[in-house]
């Protein structure tokens, strides 16, 4: 059970219209989980959602009707939000579930500018279900499926009951290709576990992890012109030199920067370096120890029209004297 003095936990569930969002917010919210959760619920048009479809809540539900979460209805998101800490000793998560239409960054932003972000409440991760009928399609016709898979910290790829397995395979290495970083489960009718999907810690840097592709660097561009850069470097980087680069490709890119992890190490620092970062805020501590293992850093960065070569460059300036650039 969540202390009162803990920050509560948001988790954002995002997907394209049809995608099985709706029926993803029933299965955790008839799951089992022994949490007591909160619902904020967007619904684009003039008709809010059917609060039938939501199936055996207690809890609150706020319904933001009157437009896109993440783009006209922030403030009204603001003042939920407001309304909610008032009240925090009644529930212990923040279910948000978006429009089929919403494009996440600015529902992320909302939550990690808020006056109490860190000390009230914490995004523990963006959830992203697509839709594995429609999905190559979608990607080609609407680029708000490309940012919310950009952005996920967990991808369902859902509906894999209609179609084979070659076909989910493929679109599975078409997601990796987008977004490095997720965890991507083949589901049906959304029925994934719960405990995947409440305590993702995609947000917190003393859980982020960077799997080993086993090349020094990788970029995949999609047609919505989303570019998954990965890097890998032996040997240290200076850390003046490491923030003043990435200070100053937030400074120009940071609109387009949807996604930024790093396991990094630091001259003269014997733990490993953890950064963390969204659009233009980031974060960073001090991990575990390296220990016997090698120093080798790793640096992705998810988002879109940018350069493989200028990232990969900038980031390998950063060495430490004496580490081969």
């Amino acid at each position: 059970m969540r202390s009162s003095h803990d920050p509560i936990p948001v988790t954002i569930v995002t997907g394209y219209l049809g995608a099985g969002k709706t029926t993803l917010l029933n299965r955790i919210l008839t799951g089992g989980h022994g949490g007591r959760l909160a619902v904020i619920v967007n619904e684009y048009g003039e008709v809010p959602i059917d609060h039938d479809l939501v199936l055996n809540i207690e809890e609150g539900i706020y319904t933001l009707a009157s437009g896109c979460i993440c783009c006209t209805v922030r403030d009204d998101l603001v003042e939920v939000l407001d309304d909610l800490l008032a009240r925090r000793e009644a529930f212990d998560h923040i279910l948000v579930e978006t429009t089929g239409l919403a494009e996440p960054g600015g529902i992320i932003m909302t939550f990690l500018t808020h006056p109490d972000a860190g000390e009230a409440f914490v995004v523990d991760g963006i959830v992203a279900v697509a839709d594995a009928v429609h999905l190559p399609a979608q990607l080609g016709r609407s680029p708000e499926v490309a940012h919310q898979l950009a952005y996920a910290d967990v991808i369902l790829l859902n509906k894999c009951d209609l179609v084979n397995g070659t076909a989910a395979a493929v679109l599975e290495e078409m997601i990796r290709g987008m977004n490095p970083l997720a965890d991507i489960y083949r589901t049906s009718q959304s029925d994934a576990d719960t405990a995947v999907l409440l305590d993702i810690g995609g947000f917190d840097p003393g859980r982020i992890r960077i799997v080993r592709n086993g090349a020094a660097e990788t970029e995949h561009r999609h047609e919505a012109h989303i570019d998954a850069i990965s890097v890998t470097t032996e040997g240290d980087l200076e850390p003046e030199r490491f923030e003043q680069w990435i200070a100053e490709l937030i400074a120009a890119r940071h609109e387009d920067l949807y996604r930024m992890k790093g396991i990094i190490g630091m001259a003269g620092q014997p733990r490993r370096y953890i950064f963390h970062g969204v659009h233009g805020l980031s974060s960073w501590q001090y991990g575990e120890r390296w220990g016997d293992e090698p120093r080798v850093s790793r640096f992705v960065v998810i988002g879109r029209g940018l350069n493989r070569e200028e990232v990969v460059r900038g980031f390998r300036r950063c060495a430490a004297p004496g580490v081969p650039g």
